[in-house]
């Protein structure tokens, strides 16, 4: 089996293992004493825990971890777990990183397409495997896009900033009587993105196009102002929330035009910064606070 950490990851090629046990999991509240060792202090927690699990054993069922370098913390992580195991200090699986290019330019695209034949081979995947990959998660895409929503009656508060471990952050939005609105950061490892073009005959630069095209995270080549202005609206937001960590080093660069962007369209926004991760800072008493005086 072979899993994931981060996100803009192939899982066309994952899924055309049928290897793919999706991507890691942690444990918010849990002690990471080993990793707390090896890892300076802006490692994000979600890091601390997938590095605890992995000296303790919980993944030597693995066979790979597919790293992103498209995420600081991903990729650092995989440095570091790669000098643990040389060192001895470490077993488990193997660590694969994915390199990830989108500069809008031709060698950018160029990069991305070899990065994604490498990991095919890598995954000792042909051709046809890969179309199979393609028309399967194309299949689960589908599905996730004609999944009724559950609707709902009330305001709605965007959750946004830096992606949160679960829904307990969710969860307190809710318990104020609004609707909360945003990814956590498992599904946003868990998302398949955009459709993959089928039956092209070159599976790998379709695959390799899908991610080019996708602009998000901290190393996407987008206007953070007008994205958070565009997913405020298809919320129909009445509120929202920038939410960043202590660890946050790259989001929070974008938080200064998202607020004027916000504010520009009338969303009255919270701004939290430097926060716990595990949400056990008194965040719940301040949200409650801002959603109670927009409730009038």
């Amino acid at each position: 089996m072979l899993a994931t950490v981060g996100a803009d990851i192939p899982l066309d090629l994952l899924n055309a293992t049928r290897r793919f046990a999706g991507p890691l999991g942690w444990n918010v509240d849990r002690p990471t004493p080993r990793a707390d060792a090896w890892l300076e202090s802006k490692f994000a927690p979600w890091a601390r825990s997938i590095l605890e699990d992995w000296a303790d054993g919980r993944l030597d069922e693995l066979a790979q971890v597919i790293f992103s370098r498209s995420d600081d913390n991903s990729q650092r992580l995989y440095y570091y777990i790669c000098e643990l195991r040389e060192r001895g200090a470490l077993a488990g699986p193997e660590p694969v990183i994915f390199d990830v290019a989108r500069l809008r330019r031709s060698s950018s695209r160029d990069h991305m397409v070899m990065q994604v034949r490498k990991l095919a081979e890598r995954l000792d995947l042909d051709g046809s495997d890969i179309e199979r990959g393609i028309a399967e998660t194309n299949v689960h895409r589908s599905k996730l896009a004609s999944a009724p929503s559950k609707v709902r009656d009330g305001r709605v508060c965007l959750l946004a900033g830096t992606a949160p471990p679960d829904r307990r952050l969710h969860h307190i939005i809710e318990a104020a009587g609004w609707i909360a609105s945003g990814p956590t950061l498992g599904d946003i490892w868990r998302d398949p993105g955009d459709a993959v073009v089928e039956r092209t005959g070159r599976p790998i630069e379709a695959i390799a196009d899908q991610l080019y095209a996708t602009q998000g995270g901290p190393r996407g080549f987008y206007d953070s102002a007008s994205r958070i202005a565009q997913h405020a609206a298809d919320a129909g937001s009445n509120a929202a929330i920038l939410w960043y960590t202590e660890e946050e080093e790259a989001l929070v660069w974008h938080l200064p035009a998202q607020r004027r962007a916000l504010e520009q369209a009338g969303i009255p926004s919270l701004i939290l910064t430097r926060r716990d991760w595990a949400a056990r800072d008194g965040v719940d008493i301040e949200i409650e606070n801002f959603l109670k005086e927009l409730n009038g």
